[in-house]
This record gives C-alpha cells, sequence and structure tokens, in this order.
C-alpha cells in the first residue's frame, strides 16, 4: 500500500539522518518509526479481555493513570498469598484451587490491562519512567 505525507523538514531532515547513520534505506526506517509508534495492539491479548483493552482506547488520560495505578486490593492479595501458601503445603480444596486459578487470572489480566494504560499514555505522549510518574501531572 503507498501513503504520500508532507512531513515537516525538521522530521525529514532528522529520519535522512539516522537513516544514513544506521545505515538503513530511508523508508524501511520510516515504516519502522510509524509501526513502533501505534498504540499497542489488541489482537494478541487473550480474547477474554481484548474487549476491555479496547475500551482503554477511548478513555482519556486521567482514567488511563488510574488504571495504570490501580492495584489488586489487599484482602485479595491476602487471600491469594494465603492460598499459596496452602498449594506448597499441598493443602488444597478442589474449591480453593478454582479460587486460586481465578485469583491468578484476576491478577495477570490486571497486570495486562496496566501495562496497555501504559504504553497508551506513552503513545498519546505521557512518558513514563517510573510509577511515581503514573501519579496525576
Amino acid at each position: 500500500m503507498e501513503l504520500t505525507i508532507d512531513l515537516p523538514d525538521q522530521a525529514f531532515q532528522r529520519l535522512v539522518h539516522l537513516a544514513e547513520l544506521t545505515k538503513q534505506p530511508l523508508a524501511e526506517l520510516v515504516i519502522q518509526s510509524i509501526a513502533g509508534n501505534l498504540p499497542p495492539a489488541v489482537e494478541t491479548a487473550p480474547p477474554e479481555i481484548q474487549g476491555e483493552l479496547l475500551t482503554l482506547q477511548t478513555l482519556d488520560t486521567t482514567a488511563l493513570r488510574q488504571v495504570a495505578q490501580s492495584q489488586v486490593p489487599p484482602a485479595q492479595q491476602e487471600r491469594h498469598l494465603m492460598l499459596l501458601e496452602k498449594n506448597q503445603a499441598g493443602e488444597l480444596t478442589s474449591d480453593e484451587q478454582q479460587e486460586l486459578e481465578a485469583l491468578l487470572l484476576q491478577a495477570d489480566q490486571l497486570m495486562l490491562k496496566k501495562a496497555h494504560a501504559c504504553a497508551l499514555l506513552r503513545w498519546r505522549g505521557q512518558p513514563i519512567r517510573d510509577l511515581s510518574q503514573l501519579a496525576a501531572s
């Protein structure tokens, strides 16, 4: 597919200079730059969370920061740790095993949402260098 765009001279010169430095064709460098700066892909996430990740793309910066800062509630963390300890000791009931699996899935999905929110913030020009920058700016 072909696309013609007018770049600001400064951006064009930066790309030309970078292409020369890296000995890459200018067109490949432009494609790489665009592809590397697109919002994160949702299609590669597990199907059960893709809808939530798509919804994140509609949130404003404040709401995305809230997602990026979100944590598992302390009571849920404690229950998770207790079930992990029981699991290591081989003392889980089948109901507790199912609960542990559900808690693990919830924790994994939360981490995926947090990572996606951070990637969207960065894509929107809100660089995240460390966790303290997730606080309201």
